[in-house]
């Protein structure tokens, strides 16, 4: 692609490169100038204008973008995304319903190696996105770029963005409450904001004293096909009264603990076909915490291991909770 200043009159057919003003009118940067936008900006007294001009194997912005959606989402339906029209060479990639973002991290980081005109922006891997969110956006930042590089950024990435959309339709609750504990009312509406955000529902939810036998024997009585539960005095360890209810109904712990704060106190574990998450107390408020990261996962059949918890610790610092009782940080 060639660019500069050329005189007005030499300019028919070049891609205006920036806008300006002509004769009352806007020539807006990417138009395509004719004889009559000549015409404008000699009325307007410009004698030269700055342009892009094609050569020979160049790609024009809209035509790549567009061609590297396509490679990036060969089938937008069984992808669960939008694909949007290009446009001054951007295409965005939109969640097709609720679920989380599935990327192939190493072939979105060679595309964007190809040529840095080329480009690709995405939300962060597993991100759980509702219907319209943008999931990732497609810019070629030049007027064009040559269409061998094209071709190259669309080999090495080839269906690399995906939505992942939920495998379970419904989820169970079971809240253990003690006297004095906190409120159930308020846990519960923001445990069910966040299955219902998932686009599934939480169609059981049980209150049961918070002893390791009626916990146990809610649990196998529970209905949904995932279950979690609220205890009403926080897990401290793997032996406490929630993982061991799960174990008594027949289940197993995979995982107690996790590295992201807030959500230490998460486990994780499985009860017959069906997954047990234990969420921590944080869960009672609807603020981002460890266990939306789990649940979305989770509910979107993303095999969560305790490798894979254990790997949340990098960007785990999620907030600071003014009334953790030992601050992590002095305040002045």
């Amino acid at each position: 692609m060639k660019f500069g200043s050329v005189p007005v009159d030499q300019a028919a057919g070049a891609i205006l490169a920036h806008s300006v003003q002509a004769a009352g009118t806007k020539l807006r940067k990417g138009i395509v100038l004719t004889t009559e936008h000549q015409e404008q900006l000699v009325s307007a007294g410009y004698s030269s204008v700055t342009v892009a001009r094609l050569e020979p194997g160049d790609c024009h912005e809209d035509k790549a973008a567009g061609m590297l959606a396509d490679a990036l989402v060969s089938d937008a339906a069984a992808a669960n995304l939008r694909v949007t029209q290009p446009f001054t060479g951007r295409v965005n990639l939109l969640a097709d319903g609720p679920g989380i973002a599935v990327l192939d991290i190493a072939a979105l980081e060679a595309f964007n190696l190809v040529n840095p005109m080329i480009t690709v922006a995405t939300v962060p891997q597993y991100q759980q996105m509702s219907a319209g969110g943008m999931v990732a956006t497609i810019k070629v930042i030049s007027y064009a770029v040559p269409g061998g590089d094209v071709l190259a950024a669309s080999r090495v990435a080839q269906n690399a963005i995906r939505l992942a959309t939920p495998a379970y339709r419904s989820a169970g609750l079971v809240v253990t409450d003690i006297p004095g504990g906190p409120s159930n009312e308020k846990g519960i509406a923001a445990i069910r904001g966040r299955v219902e955000a998932l686009g599934m529902e939480m169609n059981d939810v049980r209150i049961v004293p918070h002893r390791t036998d009626a916990l146990a024997i809610a649990l196998l009585e529970t209905q949904g096909d995932l279950v979690m539960i609220l205890t009403g005095s926080a897990t401290s360890d793997v032996m406490d009264i929630a993982p061991e209810a799960v174990r008594a109904a027949g289940g197993h712990v995979d995982r107690f603990g996790m590295p992201v704060d807030p959500g230490n106190l998460l486990f994780l574990g499985v009860l017959g076909p069906r997954p047990v998450i234990g969420l921590p107390g944080c869960a009672r408020s609807p603020a981002l915490n460890g266990a939306d990261w789990v649940l979305s996962r989770v509910a979107c059949g993303i095999e969560t291991t305790g490798a894979d918890i254990a790997a949340m610790g990098v960007g785990g610092l999620l907030k600071e909770i003014p009334t953790r009782p030992q601050p992590r940080a002095s305040r002045r």
